[in-house]
Formats: structure tokens, C-alpha cells, sequence
């Protein structure tokens, strides 16, 4: 777990180099993506109480698997997502026939067992979280990566959550998704325009601006037409 800025956390998992989040406030923390299954969920949650025991809320940054089939042992709780949030049965057979293919049986057996939760609460273009003390806001910049893609700004701390808007190294280039890659550059522009200090991406370690920068020209230099 790495604190990035005071009570916020980019916390890094192992199976597919996921990074998830912690936002704590004075009354309720906010928990940002969780992994692949209830195993690995389960876990998450165990090291998040190491940190705090208040209540939490949870918001998926978009709606592949890694970032929200671990939900389950989280609940009850409101959990948040944008509202073009869908569910895709055909990606969890897909990812179990995967694991059992790659020989992890566990891996398989503990995503067909997983209860997967679906958003209580969804907005269209912003809306903040008050975690007591401490505000959080929650963004959609049109499709990108996904059509639900979910931007979390932590504005006392100039932090941002930015789901696999961006990853680190550079597998973006390898992962454009299901959204809409001709709008994907404009996306990290409105990201960069919060003027982040920090930037947690879906996978793998915290960056800075300047690397976000550098994975927007990437996606320009792919698609010209994005410019």
C-alpha cells in the first residue's frame, strides 16, 4: 500500500499489476475499484481495516472485470459507477476459460463464485462524495477506454484516480479497450486540466503529470485523427 498524499492510497496488486485505491475522510473512506473475485476482494478489504475501520463506499472506474468482481465481501454499501455502466457475461466466461488455459484453476473457480454487484448509485457527468472532511469528486469525460470510464479527483491533495486511462508502463497501447480510442486523447487532456500532482492509474505505480502527457501523445501518434 503507498501512501500517495495524506489518507490516500494506491494500494497494488499482483494478478495483472491492478492498482486500486483508498480514500479515507473523517467519517467514511472511499474505496476505488476492487479486484477480479471475492478471493482477492476479500483481501483488500482485510487491508484496508489495517488502515481504518470507518465505514466505506466503493466506485468502479469503469466495468472490465478486474476492477469490480472482488466487491462482494464489501457489502452492504452504496457503490458508485458512471451511468453507462454495463455488465458483460460473456467477459467473465471469457477470463475463467482464460485462467483455466494460463493453468490457474484457482483464479477461475474463484471468478465463477463471485457475486457480482452492480452500481447503487451512478451519475452522467460529475458528482462529489463527502467523506466528512474531505470531498471527493467523481468525473466522466466521455468514452475512452470504456464507455463509463471514472475519473476520481481528490482536490485537497491534487491526487487523481484515473482507472486504465492510464497505465504504467506503457500497456496502453496494448489494451485500447472497448470505448472509443479517437476520444481517449481528449479524456487524459481533461484529466491533465485538474493539474494533478499525483495520478494513480489502473495498473501499475503512481505517475505525474508529465507521464500522462506522454501516454496522451502515445494515443495521438497511434490515431492521428484524435489530435
Amino acid at each position: 500500500m503507498i501512501e500517495v498524499a495524506d489518507g490516500v492510497y494506491a494500494i497494488r496488486h499482483e494478478e495483472l499489476d491492478l492498482t486500486t485505491g483508498l480514500v479515507v475522510g473523517d467519517e467514511q473512506c472511499l474505496v476505488i475499484d476492487t479486484p477480479g473475485d471475492h478471493v482477492q476482494g476479500a483481501a483488500l478489504a482485510d487491508k484496508i481495516m489495517t488502515v481504518t475501520d470507518k465505514p466505506w463506499q466503493v466506485v468502479y472506474t469503469h466495468n472490465h472485470f478486474d476492477h469490480w468482481y472482488g466487491t462482494g465481501p464489501f457489502m452492504p454499501c452504496e457503490v458508485w459507477a458512471n451511468e453507462n455502466f454495463r455488465f458483460d457475461p460473456e467477459e467473465r466466461m471469457t477470463w475463467v476459460q482464460r485462467y483455466l488455459d494460463d493453468g490457474k484453476p484457482g483464479l477461475a473457480t474463484a471468478m465463477e463464485e463471485s457475486e457480482l454487484v452492480t452500481p447503487t448509485r451512478t451519475f452522467t457527468a460529475e458528482a462529489e462524495i463527502d467523506l466528512g472532511g474531505r470531498k471527493v469528486v467523481l468525473r466522466h469525460f466521455g468514452p475512452a477506454h470504456s464507455f463509463c470510464d471514472t475519473v476520481i479527483e481528490v482536490p485537497d491533495t491534487r491526487s487523481v484516480f484515473a482507472g486504465d486511462l492510464v497505465e504504467h508502463p506503457h500497456y496502453i497501447e496494448d489494451s485500447f479497450g472497448d470505448g472509443d480510442v479517437t476520444r481517449w486523447p481528449a479524456a487524459l487532456e481533461a484529466l491533465l486540466a485538474l493539474d494533478p500532482v499525483v495520478v494513480v492509474p489502473g495498473h501499475g505505480d503512481p505517475v505525474d503529470a508529465e507521464f500522462v502527457a506522454g501516454q496522451r501523445e502515445v494515443l495521438i501518434a497511434g490515431w492521428p485523427s484524435a489530435r
